[in-house]
């Protein structure tokens, strides 16, 4: 009788080991192989603060769902369902549900390029954003002058102008519009090296004055190897007392700028117009590169007090008002006649 009830456990044993082994079989081939064999690729956005429920909903509702409940099983045995990261992901129906769960737990999400070039000011750029569907254009303008997050940043200054490093960047939806920003100071950052910020102390400037300087410089335009020679003019003009009188600066605080810079924009009473007001204007007005950044520390040994576009590219220097006066004639009057 013993024997025999022993037989029966075994029994029993063997076949729930077997039902077991089975079911862990049908598991992992559930886990581990393709939730559609038809090849589709899917772009699904998991929002912020939603349940897991919520986000098998959406996985389901783009057909990337297979069976449920063994993805919630699969989920809860490799503890991912408490790990999901927010974002834009793009997913194919060949993927296994294991596949689709390390991505979303590893927050591999859709990533843009993005190109900034050089000179380009916070509004531009927050353009850009919105169009690549990256940023909402108001809230990141908004964002960049919260003195909470610039504290936060470093910047000394009323607004994250002139931090947001020109550059092709590679960013996603989930970093959202302080993340960006953020993310575009910190390249800022890494790039102002401890030996620039010694430069500027040697020339007596802070680092946002050198900012300004730069994204002065920047706007001013001309070729790479003149730009130290628009800095000496600036730094010059800064040690004579003498005002920058830069159009740029013009008309960085000239709404819907139509292209043409007129005698009434000259005499305006703002900060930014440096043909009124001595020094540098409160703030940068674009976004500077490495080099007006570099040109900004080390301006060229000359004592030029004047430039003035050639319509070429290219300035023609002066040292004195004279000189300047015969090349505004040269190269600006009598073009215009």
């Amino acid at each position: 009788m013993i024997r025999r009830r022993l037989k029966i456990i075994a029994a029993i044993g063997v076949t729930c080991a077997m039902v077991v082994a089975l079911l862990c079989l049908l598991f992992f081939n559930y886990a581990s192989s393709p939730i559609d064999f038809e090849y589709r690729e899917v772009t699904v956005e998991i929002p912020r603060g939603i349940s897991f429920a919520q986000m098998a909903d959406i996985l389901d509702g783009a057909g990337l769902l297979r069976h449920k409940r063994g993805f919630y099983l699969l989920a809860f045995v490799t503890g991912a369902s408490k790990h999901i990261q927010a974002g834009e992901y793009d997913l194919r129906s060949s993927m296994s549900p294991m596949t689709v769960l390390e991505r979303l737990v590893k927050g591999k999400v859709k990533e843009y390029p993005v190109f900034i070039p050089e000179g380009f000011t916070l509004r531009r750029i927050a353009t850009r954003l919105e169009n690549q569907g990256l940023a909402d254009r108001t809230r990141f303008i908004s964002l960049a002058s919260d003195s909470r997050l610039l504290s936060s940043l470093g910047i000394e200054g009323e607004s994250a102008e002139g931090y947001l490093f020109p550059d092709t960047h590679t960013l996603n939806k989930s970093m959202g519009e302080e993340g960006i920003i953020r993310f575009l100071v910190r390249q800022f950052k890494r790039v102002m090296t401890p030996g620039m910020l010694e430069r500027a102390d040697e020339l007596g400037l802070t680092e946002n004055e050198v900012v300004i300087l730069a994204s002065i410089i920047e706007k001013e335009g001309g070729p790479k190897e003149e730009r130290p020679l628009v800095s000496a003019v600036f730094h010059n003009r800064l040690k004579k007392g003498m005002r920058l009188q830069s159009d740029p600066t013009v008309i960085y605080d000239i709404e819907d700028f139509d292209g043409n810079i007129r005698k009434t924009d000259l005499e305006r009473k703002t900060p930014y117009n440096t043909y009124r007001t001595k020094g540098l204007p409160p703030g940068p007005i674009c976004n500077p590169g490495m080099e007006a950044i570099k040109a900004a520390l080390y301006p060229a040994p000359v004592n030029f007090l004047y430039f003035v576009s050639k319509n070429n590219g290219s300035h023609q220097f002066s040292s004195n008002l004279k000189d300047h006066n015969a090349a505004v004639l040269t190269y600006q009057i009598k073009r215009r006649k």
